[in-house]
């Protein structure tokens, strides 16, 4: 993805509760890590952090002991371009909120994003990917179009700022969309129905499981054996952006160059 470490690790799912393959030749006992009442907290909590220590420290980028991660700023929600929207639905807004992100740092300066779903009880990160696209782009849509709403297209890996009939592109591949100088919303919608209107769920693409980003909302990914689940939002938006969410403990997935294998992902 733009501005990320290609080939850095995505740790997905119940890798948050067990990463002794990360952090040691055995896999360690999986932990219940309880859900917290915010994201905020789920993404600072103590055991979130040592597992950030192992993150950063993977392939030797760092020493565990050295890696001392923080948790920088709040939450910001992620939204994924909506499949109401893109079948034209009455009012639809553009974008659907998937999940929130917070953005970890290490000592040697490697950013990762924190991915937290809402659990019964409360928060759970679900997710480590490494850089900090999702909060880079929310500071950097608030900068382009004050009080817009920040959006991903995952299918080509697009980000954007839209405010009422107004949508601007925030990195390459959103200028190679809709120009530099951006779209209408109703341009966009005409893009977007064009592009993946017969790729809906319970279109025949989409019941191959190929329409990456678009998956039910109340749906749950399977469980991982003494691990949570990933809600399949948080799954889709992953398999969309060419992170592969898996809930194996331990999981590690490399980010793919950017642009690559595209055509699996429409």
């Amino acid at each position: 993805m733009n501005g990320r470490a290609m080939g850095a690790g995505l740790l997905t799912a119940a890798a948050l509760v067990a990463l002794g393959a990360l952090g040691a030749p055995q896999a360690a006992a999986a932990e219940t890590l309880p859900p917290a009442p915010t994201p905020e907290q789920a993404a600072s909590a103590p055991g979130t952090l040592d597992t950030l220590s192992r993150f950063f420290a993977r392939d030797g980028a760092v020493a565990r002991s050295a890696a001392a991660p923080r948790v920088e700023g709040g939450s910001v929600p992620v939204r994924i371009l909506s499949p109401d929207f893109v079948a034209g639905k009455p009012g639809a807004p553009v974008a659907r909120v998937e999940f929130r992100a917070s953005r970890a740092v290490a000592a040697d300066g490697q950013k990762a994003s924190l991915w937290t779903v809402k659990q019964p009880g409360g928060w759970q990160v679900v997710n480590i990917a490494t850089g900090d696209d999702e909060i880079r782009y929310a500071e950097q849509g608030g900068r382009v179009l004050p009080g817009g709403i920040v959006f991903r297209e995952p299918q080509i890996d697009a980000w954007y700022v839209q405010k009422g009939a107004k949508v601007l592109p925030l990195d390459e591949d959103a200028v190679r969309a809709v120009g530099a100088g951006g779209t209408s919303l109703d341009a966009y919608r005409e893009r977007v129905a064009a592009a993946y209107g017969d790729k809906l769920p319970g279109s025949a693409y989409g019941k191959k499981g190929a329409a990456g980003g678009y998956a039910p909302q109340a749906a749950q990914a399977p469980v991982a054996a003494d691990g949570p689940a990933v809600p399949a939002t948080a799954a889709a938006a992953a398999g969309g952006s060419g992170l592969l969410a898996l809930a194996g403990v331990g999981a590690v997935r490399r980010r793919r160059a950017r642009g690559a294998g595209r055509g699996a992902e429409a």
